[in-house]
């Protein structure tokens, strides 16, 4: 099995989830650049600058690791070994119209946010919005006011780094938001070890619910699909919105010069991308945002009625996000509809398959020499032998080997590849 020691070992051999936390914790060596046909990624800017270690600790492409060690009477045990620590389990949307119409679901991320400015006297929110000057690409911001969390509604299937503005929290004068990918908070999450400022200064962490993150160029394959014969044409693109669960909208001059409008379901425009997600989301045990304080998604646990304006299922993962929810829903921020633990399971229903299909490829890829990230308190083989059919456990192998050789995951990544 080739093994991963360094953050140059992540990016080359596929593991890299594009998060941006090396670029952080080592700014005088790593910056992040946008590699279209895989995501964003770290690359050396001073190689006389030799690596102090804290990036590749604190990296999730390298390692995840739970704490199970902690015991609390109030997470529901039972959740655990499938979807890491659940305090409670909530069903609701933003209280304020503006703010929910304007999300991709429910709200409950920016009403959560805004509830934490206004309320809890946080100097910001960092987050990721789209670039308007590229409106396929994604740019991080430190949101203080209504105004500019609300610009940055919706949801963002693009690559996106906001690890690597850490900073704007740890230099802030008081506690802060960080919302994030999953892969994004863990790292937060691991890199308060290594920074006393940022540990100080987190005020609470948000997950949305992840599938996985396509590159840029399938963003721009998709838009020339439906028109945009280049990307400088594009003027705007939203991949969620507008109903719930929303529409894929772009906007972008034709040759005429004239502004042209396509549109394609929720469904339809993710059916396309996913097929272009970065590797290390294939092997992704933490879709729900198991390291935040607080992780939200969409209910998908029943049928969407027709002009439904938007829900959000509230997963609290830690005492601080009990807090913070609880507080929201006491000062009118969210209005809960359903609280009840079973909500999430019943959400997502193929993720305990999904986690029981990465033991195989997980031992299929160290079988054949590939790299694998250090998977710490995460149960897999209960879920490979409970949850999977005969067909389906071998296929969880075959794909894999596939996969190998289609993916040359044994090889470092070539610039030009």
């Amino acid at each position: 099995m080739q093994k991963i020691n360094t953050i140059e070992d992540v990016r080359n051999y596929q593991l890299c989830t594009g998060c941006g936390v090396c670029a952080e914790l080592e700014s005088n060596r790593y910056s992040m650049v946008d590699v279209p046909g895989e995501g964003i990624r770290p690359t050396v800017k001073n190689a006389d600058v030799e690596s102090s270690g804290k990036a590749f600790s604190a990296c999730p492409g390298a390692q995840l690791k739970h704490e199970t060690s902690v015991k609390d009477p109030q997470l529901h045990e039972d959740l655990r070994a499938g979807w890491g620590p659940v305090y409670d389990v909530l069903e609701g949307y933003a209280a304020d119209e503006e703010v929910r119409r304007g999300s991709s679901s429910g709200g409950a991320i920016t009403a959560l946010a805004l509830f934490c400015l206004e309320r809890e006297n946080m100097r910001g929110a960092l987050h990721t919005a789209a670039d308007p000057e590229q409106p396929y690409r994604n740019r991080t911001v430190f949101s203080r006011d209504r105004t500019s969390l609300l610009a940055a509604g919706g949801s963002r299937y693009a690559p996106s780094s906001p690890c690597a503005e850490l900073q704007q929290i740890s230099q802030a004068d008081g506690p802060c938001v960080f919302i994030g990918k999953p892969c994004d908070v863990a790292a937060v999450h691991a890199a308060q070890k290594v920074s006393p400022a940022l540990k100080e200064n987190l005020g609470v962490s948000i997950a949305l619910f992840c599938a996985g993150v396509p590159s840029t160029n399938a963003s721009l394959k998709l838009a020339e699909i439906q028109g945009a014969k280049s990307p400088e044409s594009i003027r705007s693109l939203r991949y969620r919105g507008n109903g719930w669960p929303g529409v894929w909208s772009l906007e972008f001059m034709d040759s005429n010069n004239e502004l042209q409008r396509r549109e394609m379901t929720y469904a339809e425009s993710w059916d396309y991308l996913q097929r272009h997600r970065q590797w290390r989301c294939y092997i992704c045990p933490d879709h729900t945002g198991e390291f935040a304080d607080i992780a939200v998604g969409d209910p998908w646990y029943r049928e969407i009625a027709p002009g439904e304006p938007g829900s959000s299922l509230i997963v609290v993962r830690s005492q601080r996000g009990k807090e913070i929810v609880e507080a929201a829903i006491a000062a009118g921020y969210l209005k809960i509809t359903a609280r009840d633990a079973s909500l999430l399971p019943r959400s997502q229903p193929n993720l305990l398959a999904a986690r029981g299909n990465l033991w195989a490829r997980l031992h299929t890829l160290r079988l054949f020499g590939a790299a694998v990230p250090n998977y710490v308190g995460f149960a897999f083989f209960p879920f490979w032998l409970g949850e999977l059919k005969l067909m389906d456990k071998l296929r969880s192998f075959v794909g894999t080997i596939r996969r190998i050789y289609r993916k040359r995951l044994r090889e470092p990544v070539v610039e030009s590849r």
